[in-house]
């Protein structure tokens, strides 16, 4: 893991541009900026072109759509190539409201992801693969998450992140498992929109997206269970507030000395 990416996003201040849904711009928003990127959010297909150009990474979301952001999300995902500028999508509850794969699959059809960012439903209806997913959440079932996440990876041809107790990150030959984290995490509805915009900070700093995944993982996970370590109860709210001091503050040192973690070739 390269920790040092942490500090070069904090000396750099690269521009991550969103495109986030309304129930959690905000947090995205403070998350990306207390790291030390610098958030842009846009709802205008008008400036597309604009936006991308002055950005160094762009993040899309796909958590609250309708028919016109879905065609700002597509020039958004077709400029940022044509620009080379590495794209981050979250399909948010694909793997439980067919509509949304089928918006997701025809969107990712026509440009290029670099990462894709998801829990264990999502990443499953992405790889074609059984799971039941309920909403948001990653929902329940069986089998190789690992094989689950390398599926998606090779069918479109990138870097995938599967969310959950543990982690699983791979570009569908590599495989790395971030054990880090915090029951808290999926009390706060903005965490896994935050880490896909997060990864956008991590690969605008580096060429590795495979690297930017597994760490930018790493270093969220460990802030959150440094804060959560320190609370006296299942705080919630509390949790919400410490992270962005947490994302803020936390040390390079600080991570490494809990970081737990494996990196293998499967």
């Amino acid at each position: 893991m390269e920790l040092s990416l942490l500090d070069d996003i904090r000396q750099q201040n690269p521009v991550v541009l969103n495109i986030s849904n309304f129930v959690t711009v905000q947090d995205v928003a403070n998350g990306i900026n207390a790291i030390g990127a610098s958030p842009i959010m846009s709802e205008e297909i008008a400036e597309t072109e604009e936006m991308v150009g002055i950005s160094q990474a762009v993040a899309l979301n796909l958590g609250a759509f309708s028919e016109p952001q879905v065609a700002h999300i597509l020039k958004m995902g077709q400029t940022a190539n044509a620009l080379h500028k590495p794209v981050i999508i979250d399909p948010v509850a694909v793997g439980a409201v067919q509509y949304r794969k089928q918006v997701a699959e025809e969107l990712m059809a026509q440009f290029q992801v670099d990462v894709i960012r998801g829990n264990a439903g999502e990443i499953a209806a992405l790889a074609d693969m059984a799971w039941e997913a309920k909403g948001i959440d990653a929902g329940s079932g069986s089998g190789d998450l690992v094989a689950m996440a390398q599926a998606a990876a090779q069918k479109h041809h990138c870097v995938v992140i599967l969310s959950g107790e543990t982690d699983i990150i791979t570009d569908g030959q590599h495989v790395a498992k971030v054990f880090n984290g915090t029951p808290l995490f999926q009390l706060h509805v903005g965490s896994g929109d935050m880490l896909s915009s997060l990864v956008g900070a991590f690969c605008a700093v580096t060429t590795d997206y495979f690297e930017a995944a597994q760490t930018a993982c790493l270093v969220f996970a460990a802030i959150g269970e440094l804060v959560a370590n320190k609370l006296e109860a299942e705080q919630p709210g509390t949790f919400s507030v410490q992270l962005m001091d947490g994302l803020h503050l936390t040390s390079t040192d600080e991570i490494q000395k809990i970081a737990r973690f494996e990196v293998v070739d499967a």
